[in-house]
């Protein structure tokens, strides 16, 4: 069976690219995703559903963008219109809970009934430092749990750089641990309860 991401990432590819960027796309590799994320001169996403994948193909050929674009099995229900920072999903005073790309589904079920801010991005590099500053200040407590598709702690150095001055914890979580519902809503609970 072919994933409806993959099928949108290759129905996306343009024959010829008049930005003059390179657009790379991996599918399911989430070390290959962790080493574009620590290599500067990147822009590297994870879009969460076929349409954002079109979406940001197009927008990094137009650009010229040197930019790697990860996709996976997995899509959220529903597409998002987050740009290059992160869309305001879910008000909330407790924290702060940023998923990435496909791991919205499993973040907005795994904290319902939670006091939390949830912000999606599909944009993992550059990082929205204005955003998750904002959210941050904004709660009662400024912790922060990362959720994304690669590896625990790609983005968790970013994290700490934008919040610096603000005191905050911070639990990174990613890959496998990512999609287990159950367990990432354990999770949640233990680190902001």
């Amino acid at each position: 069976m072919q994933s409806d991401m993959l099928v949108a990432a290759t129905e996306s590819l343009p024959e010829q690219r008049p930005g003059g960027g390179t657009l790379l796309v991996g599918y399911g590799a989430v070390e290959e995703l962790t080493r574009f994320a620590a290599t500067p001169g990147w822009t590297v996403y994870a879009p969460g559903h076929p349409a954002e994948v079109r979406r940001i193909m197009l927008t990094a050929v137009r650009r010229g963008q040197r930019a790697y674009v990860h996709v996976s099995a997995e899509s959220n229900a529903e597409p998002r219109c987050a740009g290059d920072g992160f869309e305001r999903v879910r008000e909330g005073l407790g924290g702060v809970v940023l998923a990435v790309g496909a791991t919205l589904d499993p973040v907005l079920r795994a904290t319902t009934g939670l006091d939390v801010t949830v912000l999606y991005t599909t944009a993992v590099r550059p990082f929205d430092e204005i955003g998750l500053r904002t959210a941050a200040l904004a709660a009662d407590r400024a912790d922060v749990v990362l959720v994304e598709p690669g590896l625990p702690g790609t983005s968790a150095r970013h994290v700490a750089e934008t919040l610096v001055h603000v005191p905050h914890r911070l639990l990174a979580l990613g890959g496998a641990d990512a999609r287990d519902e159950p367990a990432l809503g354990r999770a949640v609970r233990d680190f902001l309860g």
